[in-house]
């Protein structure tokens, strides 16, 4: 598949483009996962903080948290969704559930928070998990 991939920090006043097109293996959805065709993925100020090194996303990672797209195929386990089905994937990729911020639905501020587009690929690809 192809990606857009933030492989280091710049500075955006000195190198406008940052992310490099890649060919990567389309990801297999683990258990509890599906596979979605993205469709469309916004842009966000996110983005340009995490590109600049302002915001501390896992290198290298794929941007992007406003995500829409197609489920391609469910991991084990994974029976919410049809093949098919239309979904949106957020900037909230996962957190504990369980915590005092979770609970209060502050799940941003879990310590076991993972940002989709940071810690985890997202949506600057034709596929994403």
């Amino acid at each position: 598949m192809k990606a857009l991939v933030l492989e280091q920090f710049v500075d955006l006043a000195k190198d406008p483009s940052p992310l490099h097109l890649r060919d990567l293996p389309v990801p297999m959805p683990a258990a509890g996962e599906i596979l979605v065709r993205i469709v469309a993925c916004g842009v966000c100020h996110t983005e340009i903080d995490e590109i600049e090194g302002r915001a501390s996303p896992e290198l290298p990672v794929i941007p992007g948290h406003q995500v829409v797209g197609l489920v391609e195929k469910n991991g084990p386990g994974a029976d919410r969704f049809n093949l098919g089905d239309r979904v949106g994937i957020a900037w909230i990729f996962s957190a504990c559930g369980e915590c005092s911020f979770c609970s209060a639905g502050q799940e941003n501020l879990c310590s076991k928070f993972r940002g989709t587009g940071m810690h985890a690929n997202g949506g600057y690809a034709e596929f994403m998990t």
